[in-house]
């Protein structure tokens, strides 16, 4: 005796405006994803740090990062990071590991424009050598990017803006490299966002 069940599938038909969830769905499903740490600076000089897990390589040569700031759909403001980008066209994308997850997580706080996340989640600045913005000392792992385009993907809360970011040095800190001096990824002991909260 054999007993069918029947499966139950989900279905979120986005093009009837079902979009119920659709952020928790999404981001859960398309995962793990790494997170951009971007540090960035705007015209007055005031700095900004802050993660984004809408974020992957896309290009080897030349060598381009993306990510994407999604605009808050509270009240459909955008984020600090990215006015800054729109007026200094540099950033430094560095990696997060699980011995800064904490100070990470802490810098993703709602600030206001003229606070410092590196003074306030206690990161330490390093000058840059071909960029404005500041590089993290306490990630392996820092690229130093000028911003060749900001392309809008949407004009309501929820939006992302996709920033595409070409690579002019990488700073990588021989601790996390192995005998054949690549990357371990044991030793690198990268963080990636799930969904929710993991």
């Amino acid at each position: 005796l054999s007993i069918k069940t029947k499966k139950m599938i989900k279905t979120i038909d986005i093009t009837s405006g079902d979009t119920k969830g659709l952020y928790q769905y999404l981001s859960a499903a398309v995962t793990p994803r790494p997170i951009a740490f971007v540090s960035s600076i705007d015209s007055e000089g005031n700095k900004n740090l802050s993660p984004f897990s809408f974020f992957n390589a896309f290009s080897v040569n030349p060598p381009v990062l993306v990510f994407s700031p999604v605009r808050r759909v509270r009240n459909n403001t955008s984020k600090h990071t990215l006015d800054n980008l729109h007026q200094v066209k540099e950033c430094v994308i560095s990696l997060v590991t699980e011995e800064i997850a904490q100070q990470v997580s802490l810098s993703s706080c709602d600030f206001d424009a003229k606070t410092n996340e590196f003074e306030k989640a206690g990161f330490t600045e390093v000058k840059s050598d071909l960029v404005t913005p500041a590089r993290v000392k306490e990630s392996p792992v820092n690229f130093e990017c000028k911003v060749n385009d900001i392309i809008s993907l949407g004009e309501e809360g929820g939006a992302g803006s996709l920033v595409i970011c070409e690579v002019l040095k990488m700073h990588i800190d021989e601790s996390v490299l192995d005998n054949n001096n690549s990357i371990d990824p044991f030793k690198l002991k990268i963080v990636s966002r799930l969904g929710a909260n993991w």
